[in-house]
């Protein structure tokens, strides 16, 4: 669970109503924050907002209005509408954060700004607009390429039901963007992250760990439109997700569309009735790692370095992958494409011991080219769950820009006849 105490409201209301008019009409109530400017913090008057609007009325940042976001905060809300044109900005000051945000105890991460509650609607009313600024640049520079702990997410959805977001940007985010965790019933339409580096050296990635879009503990999740450009995944689909639906997306640089990582913890981490439709898929700066992949760890926790472990060992879950569809993805340069991958986590002692079963899964109407160096779909699954009804239909990837198509692959601990539509060693 997510370890996120509120922060106390002991804050001065006085000054806060001073930058927050409220209007009521006919028993709604409408609250529209106005910025104090100077790098001045405004989550004072933002929580003051969310706290005397936040039930049953309407939220506005107006367009031309510039916020401070220098303290964490989570206020949950009801029946809200948050009309938001204006930018927040997540301060710069990198030791506050490391050591004030919210834990995620999920891969040892933090956040900064969590929303919780039911019937919450947010519109950004265009993605031309920058509506979170997570200041990410700044870390980037700081950690260059070598992400350190205490950085935070700038938007989670925690313990949330029936959420729309719409036409929405979230600029440099300092890890992932959008966050879903414990949810149900979550529609977003119409989505732009972008994550990048200034100071990167051509052919660097810098912007790793910025992921687009991803759920976790989340049922009945609709996503259609997404522009993505940063270091990792475009959208990454988590333990225990179930009816997820994504839809024209556009993923520039990163590792494409994931499921996972699953069984990096000593829990269920199913993940069942995924579609991912309409996907680009283009080469950035040399960073294109991925195409669809499918990542779960080895099934013994083994010790692990990154600060994500929180110094726990990591692997040994277990739970089911089903009845996962990737289709019509053109692909522009990715280094690998459709792909299941087991042994995650594995310090060369534990392939093929990962405790995940893959079944029902997918690949359908790939169609551009890979840059030259792997085949075009690998299978690597369990010894202990052998994958089955693995399915390559319509998957025609040319070797290089100027390549000719290369229909092998490489399957390894699947059932017999358990891969359809791959030709290649163990196939």
């Amino acid at each position: 669970m997510l370890s996120t105490p509120l922060l106390l409201l002991s804050l001065p209301l006085a000054l806060a109503n001073s930058f927050v008019h409220s209007t009521h009409h006919n028993n709604h109530k409408t609250c529209t924050v106005h910025a104090q400017g100077n790098n001045t913090d405004d989550v004072p008057n933002i929580l003051h907002a969310f706290l005397e609007c936040g039930q049953g009325g309407t939220i506005i940042f107006p367009q031309d209005q510039t916020y401070w976001i220098a303290q964490r905060f989570h206020p949950t809300v009801s029946d809200v509408d948050i009309d938001w044109h204006g930018q927040w900005i997540f301060s710069d000051n990198l030791t506050y954060w490391r050591e004030n945000s919210y834990l995620v105890p999920f891969q040892n991460h933090r956040a900064g700004f969590i929303l919780s509650g039911s019937n919450i609607r947010i519109n950004g009313h265009s993605t031309d607009n920058v509506h979170i600024d997570g200041n990410g640049d700044v870390w980037y520079t700081a950690e260059a390429g070598n992400t350190q702990e205490g950085r935070p997410m700038p938007f989670v959805l925690w313990n949330v039901t029936d959420v729309s977001m719409s036409n929405f940007h979230i600029k440099d985010p300092q890890l992932w963007a959008l966050n879903l965790m414990n949810g149900t019933n979550l529609s977003f339409k119409n989505i732009k992250v972008n994550a990048t580096a200034t100071q990167a050296p051509y052919g660097a990635n810098w912007v790793q760990n910025t992921d687009g879009f991803d759920t976790m503990d989340a049922e009945n999740v609709t996503l259609d439109g997404l522009w993505y450009q940063g270091g990792d995944d475009c959208i990454a689909i988590k333990p225990r997700s179930y009816n997820v639906t994504a839809r024209n997306i556009y993923c520039h640089g990163g590792n494409g569309i994931a499921i996972g990582s699953l069984g990096q913890y000593l829990e269920d981490s199913s993940v069942s009735n995924v579609l991912v439709d309409n996907v680009d898929v283009v080469r950035y700066n040399e960073d294109m790692h991925n195409c669809a992949y499918i990542k779960t760890w080895i099934g013994v926790p083994v010790p692990q370095s990154s600060y994500e472990s929180g110094g726990r060992p990591r692997g040994g879950g277990w739970g089911n992958v089903s009845h996962v569809t990737f289709s019509n993805f053109r692909v522009q340069g990715a280094d690998s494409a459709p792909a299941i991958t087991q042994d995650s986590g594995n310090n060369g002692s534990f392939s093929g011991t990962s405790k995940m079963q893959v079944s029902d899964v997918r690949f359908v109407n790939f169609t551009g080219w890979l840059n030259g160096k792997n085949s075009v779909g690998s299978v690597s699954c369990s010894q202990a769950n052998l994958c089955f009804d693995i399915y390559f239909e319509d998957v025609h990837l040319d070797n290089g820009a100027n390549g000719t198509e290369n229909v092998n692959g490489t399957c390894r601990y699947t059932a017999e006849g358990g891969v359809h539509g791959l030709v290649g060693r163990g196939c």
